[in-house]
């Protein structure tokens, strides 16, 4: 039985590695859309390989370029946010895989679970962002939500079979980045070459940046409340720097649930397109007599202050959480053009998320997210300005 697909942010890495596994099946999943932002020289490719019914580039010139590109197939481009909408909801795919970056994935995530498509999420901002939005729609129209995350995946592994009240606390495991460790003096040196340098995962430039900081194990604490339904206190962090582990659940007696395997994403992207069956694939298999020693830490929250940031804006609520997004958001761009350093990010993104404190807004819709949005990155950019006009 063919399973249709749409894949959204089919040129960054996780949407490439999607395809690797669709090419694993042929068959079986076959591709109804493609959408991205700009890449039009791989998207042609693409393109050309699974022969979609639609596709979409954000980026208006981009998509023009595929348009002339790919004049000899009778397929039309869809081009800026609509396009992506377009992508997400009006195709014949059952499941959508969102693997856009950042915050441009909330809406067409909504848009999505709305047209009543199956939701495989590995962008985490939308649920960062909207995760009161997005989990309510989906509940009110019985759309299932598999995560595509390597932590989230293990998580979701590990809860089969319990039930809610059977899970004592889920433990979520990061590699510490490239600079597990160092101290305050060590990381004023810090550069984007640097940092971008992951010891174990091959991800895109903003993850990278956002593990380096751990703030993307933040966002990831963030996203579990809202996929498995559970409170900020039960959910820890542990660095792992073997990421082997991908996470575990203790349960209420003790019991300790793991779900183990080598770092790579192809498992987590099959089990979310497959579920619930599981496939044999190529992937090599984990031999733990060669790895040797897995070791555990706390995170180190004085030197690397983004995961309270994150609990502080889950505590929060509301559009705090966008807040603190946007403002990230902004930071890593700033830092990868080498304008602040990798200590002003958490310092930018706490003085913003202190502005906002005053003006949550409660169960915020679409607009009022878009609004915050907004709003914290142009308060990242107005500190910035006022900095270097000092």
């Amino acid at each position: 039985m063919v399973k249709n697909i749409a894949i959204l942010g089919s040129t960054g890495s996780i949407g490439r590695q999607a395809l690797d596994v669709v090419d694993c099946f042929p068959g079986e999943l076959r591709v109804k859309g493609l959408a991205a932002d700009s890449n039009y020289i791989l998207m042609e490719r693409q393109v050309r390989k699974h022969r979609p019914d639609k596709v979409a580039l954000r980026n208006t010139e981009a998509a023009e370029k595929l348009r002339e590109k790919i004049s000899d197939l009778p397929l039309k481009v869809y081009s800026g946010p609509e396009g992506v909408l377009e992508v997400a909801a009006n195709t014949d795919a059952e499941i959508v895989l969102v693997a856009i970056v950042g915050f441009d994935g909330l809406e067409p995530t909504l848009a999505a679970i709305k047209a009543g498509k199956k939701i495989a999420i590995a962008n985490k901002e939308a649920l960062v962002v909207g995760g009161e939005l997005l989990t309510k729609e989906a509940k009110k129209r019985r759309i299932p939500l598999y995560p595509v995350d390597s932590e989230h995946s293990a998580i979701f592994q590990c809860l089969q079979g319990l039930k809610k009240e059977e899970v004592k606390r889920i433990i979520l495991t990061a590699s510490g980045g490239p600079f597990y460790g160092w101290q305050y003096a060590e990381l004023q040196k810090v550069t984007p070459e640097k940092a971008l340098k992951h010891p174990n995962w091959k991800m895109g430039r903003k993850i990278t940046i956002d593990s380096a900081t751990l703030m993307n194990k933040g966002f990831e604490v963030l996203e579990a409340r809202w996929l498995f339904e559970l409170p900020l206190e039960k959910i820890d962090v542990l660095i792992h720097p073997q990421s082997i582990i991908h996470s575990l659940v203790e349960c209420i007696d003790c019991s300790v649930l793991a779900q183990l395997g080598l770092p790579d994403m192809t498992l987590p992207i099959q089990y979310a397109l497959f579920y619930p069956r599981r496939r044999s694939n190529l992937m090599e298999s984990l031999e733990l007599e060669r790895i040797g020693t897995l070791s555990f830490y706390p995170p180190d929250r004085k030197n690397f202050p983004c995961l309270d940031l994150a609990y502080k804006a889950g505590r929060k609520g509301g559009t705090m959480p966008a807040c603190l997004n946007a403002a990230n958001e902004v930071c890593v761009e700033l830092f990868l053009e080498g304008k602040i350093s990798f200590l002003e990010i958490p310092t930018l993104i706490s003085r913003v998320m202190n502005k906002h404190e005053n003006e949550i807004i409660e169960s915020p819709t679409l607009g009022e997210l878009i609004r915050v949005n907004n709003w914290a990155r142009e308060e990242v950019l107005k500190l910035f300005e006022n900095k270097e006009g000092e």
